[in-house]
């Protein structure tokens, strides 16, 4: 599942006991493998600032992940061709979004830590509008560039009575630079052509015998060249609508014919450039963490591999991809990295805020190990943590109770502090 859970509790004897006993018991049941989250120590503070810290970083960590799903779905619509590679597009720091937040460590370069709190949030937040900033502009110029090309497509498809002509027709089709005649262009339905060439030189006075010429067809008729003198245009175009045939107001133009296929091509061009082929290839079964300090400690599953030796290659990265689709993968890295970040700031200031000073909890991921755990994976857990709200337990666990005052359900409060990560909303 790529779906997580990170919780903390006070570190002291009692709940490192009481961590202790939810990893054995998750790890005997198979409910979620675990490790500790490592969270540095920050400037606290005062009270005042840590509350309105929190609201902040609520609305934050919202942006943020709304931020990243757009970014991920830029990606797809971006890759229209080769939505089979998104995910490998996807990554932070260069590795896939799980082995990142599983291996997390504070960038200490980027957000050190010596700072004030409020500063970190600052800088966070800054960088994260203006990423968005940035996509809005590029997302915008990559749109407009596809409904232009999207709207000349369209021009090159439907019936006779709507598509562009420009590639169907030819110099050779019509008379041109006369003074006295004018080639005019007539669809005509499937069921009428023995009726069109028994009736078009009669249809008005001045028509050129033998002048006709199918030069396309679709599933509905065919278009046919008439060619006839300009003065009895008018009379023609009645008279051809009395019958039934439709003449299609066209005249070559040659600049303006090869104007419309150079535009064609460029914007052809121009989206294909935005993305192109991405060469970038993860073979299997890699975890090289390139860029990124990995350090993990498992709680509880000794035989699992250890992470940060690498077994894989990062093959030609970047090379063959278009500068949009090379900004969203460096952007979207930034922004989930800052976003997950955000989740270990929340961590800290709701540890503080619930279980005092000194600073002193133990963050731990949970990562459930199938969707039909959670709920004994969350009984567990309120079980072994109860005694940090014993109120607030109670309610957990016996939805009878009712406490005057207290809106409690075993969906948005948890005796410890509690935030999700959900990754599968990027697939």
């Amino acid at each position: 599942m790529s779906e997580f859970w990170l919780i903390s509790a006070p570190g002291d004897k009692e709940n490192l006991q009481a961590l202790e006993r939810m990893n054995t018991v998750t790890s005997k049941s198979n409910l979620s493998y675990n490790t500790k989250f490592s969270i540095p120590d920050f400037k606290v503070g005062t009270l005042d600032s840590l509350v309105g810290l929190s609201d902040e970083l609520g609305k934050l960590d919202t942006f943020a992940e709304s931020l990243i799903k757009r970014m991920a779905q830029s990606v797809v619509e971006v890759m229209e061709d080769a939505k089979g590679k998104v995910q490998e597009n996807l990554l932070a720091n260069g590795v896939d979004l799980t082995s990142f937040v599983t291996h997390f460590e504070w960038d200490m370069a980027k957000y050190p830590v010596k700072q004030p709190l409020v500063g970190v949030v600052d800088t966070l937040a800054k960088q994260l509008s203006q990423i968005e900033m940035d996509l809005k502009s590029r997302t915008a110029a990559y749109n407009t560039l596809r409904l232009n090309l999207e709207n000349l497509e369209k021009k090159s498809t439907g019936n006779l009575f709507t598509r562009t002509l420009s590639d169907i027709v030819s110099k050779e089709d019509f008379v041109l630079d006369s003074e006295y005649l004018i080639t005019l262009l007539v669809i005509v339905p499937k069921q009428s052509y023995t009726q069109w060439q028994k009736t078009y030189e009669s249809l008005s006075d001045m028509v050129v015998p033998r002048s006709t010429k199918l030069i396309a067809e679709d599933s509905e008729g065919g278009l046919f060249t008439v060619t006839l003198f300009r003065k009895v245009m008018d009379d023609f175009k009645t008279k051809a609508k009395e019958n039934k045939f439709t003449v299609r107001e066209f005249y070559y133009d040659e600049k303006e014919i090869k104007r419309e296929r150079e535009e064609m091509t460029r914007l052809l061009s121009d989206k294909k450039q935005q993305y192109q082929t991405s060469c970038v290839a993860l073979k299997k079964g890699s975890s090289t963490f390139p860029d990124h300090k990995v350090k993990v400690t498992p709680l509880g599953n000794p035989d699992r591999p250890a992470a940060g030796q690498p077994d894989r290659e990062r093959e030609s990265e970047g090379e063959g991809e278009g500068p949009l689709l090379r900004w969203l993968k460096v952007n979207f890295s930034e922004a989930f990295i800052a976003w997950i970040h955000i989740k270990a700031l929340r961590v800290f200031v709701e540890s503080v805020l619930r279980y005092g000073l000194p600073v002193n909890f133990q963050a731990v991921l949970l990562q459930p190990h199938k969707k039909s755990s959670t709920k004994r994976l969350r009984e567990v857990l309120n079980s072994v943590f109860r005694h940090l709200d014993e109120v607030a337990a109670a309610s957990i666990l016996d939805a009878s109770v009712e406490i005057p005052g207290l809106q409690l359900n075993n969906q948005d409060y948890f005796p410890y502090v509690y935030f999700h990560i959900d990754l599968s909303l990027l697939d």
